[in-house]
């Protein structure tokens, strides 16, 4: 099981734009095979920061995940809306 950690501090002023974005990205990817949970977050003390939680069964169905259209077709338009970005790669101990 592989689990991700990504946060990303969005310019002043593209925080609905960026939602927008990840509402459908989120939404996709919930349906792709391997997918376990894929969530948005938002900081509640900082509007601006958001998270995305994932979990996926393996680094194979990640790839598939890195591959998929909505993927490559949402996450440059989302990078373009971000100042600051942090991504952990973890996998469960216990």
């Amino acid at each position: 099981m592989i689990k991700l950690v990504v946060k990303k501090k969005i310019k002043d002023g593209s925080i609905d734009e960026a939602i927008k974005l990840y509402e459908e990205l989120v939404s996709a990817s919930q349906k792709e095979q391997g997918c376990i949970q894929y969530n948005l977050y938002q900081d509640i003390n900082d509007r601006s920061i958001l998270f995305v939680i994932e979990e996926w069964e393996n680094e194979e169905a990640l790839e598939r995940h890195n591959a998929s259209e909505h993927f490559t077709r949402l996450v440059p338009k989302i990078a373009e809306l971000v100042v600051e970005s942090h991504m952990n790669k973890c996998h469960k101990l216990f």
